[in-house]
């Protein structure tokens, strides 16, 4: 059983991010992160189309899902959604220096420094607002607490899981 939502992210690298275009359309990617002080960190090129997407509009929703050569059944993946509002944050500040090293640390210092020298690079913030787990059938469970890391059962919910029709 998974403890806690940073025992089931630390060995995931990348999540996967749905953004919403400038006409209402979902689009997903994804791209490596950091978590630091509850909040989630990717560094988006200007390029990419998340960037545009979020910063028009801050509402997105970030995934979190277990690797298929590691799941047990394909159809109970274990996996996290976690809906956000997101922020780009500044360059060259000490807010981005102290997050890059972070990411520096995770994925090693040559590609960050490679990526920050091309000058188009920012920091996106998400802070979470609402969020699910699912780790196997009825093993569903909201995220709460003050930080959305926190387990709910459903069940405190009104929702009483799978049931014959």
């Amino acid at each position: 059983m998974i403890n806690s939502l940073d025992e089931f992210l630390e060995p995931i690298k990348s999540l996967t991010i749905s953004s919403l275009d400038d006409k209402g359309n979902p689009f997903s990617s994804y791209a490596p992160f950091v978590k630091i002080n509850h909040k989630y960190y990717v560094y988006l090129s200007l390029m990419a189309k998340h960037s545009s997407n979020l910063t028009k509009n801050p509402n997105s929703s970030i995934f979190f899902c277990e690797d298929e050569q590691d799941c047990k059944n394909i159809f109970a993946k274990k996996r996290v959604s976690i809906q956000c509002t997101t922020k780009r944050l500044e360059q060259n500040t000490n807010e981005e220096k102290e997050i890059l090293e972070q990411f520096s640390k995770k994925f090693g210092n040559e590609m960050i420094t490679m990526l920050h020298k091309m000058g188009d690079f920012y920091l996106f913030e998400f802070t979470p607002f609402y969020g699910e787990a699912v780790f196997g059938f009825g093993k569903a469970y909201n995220l709460g607490g003050k930080n959305f890391d926190e387990f709910l059962d459903r069940a405190n919910f009104g929702n009483t899981g799978h049931g014959k029709k």
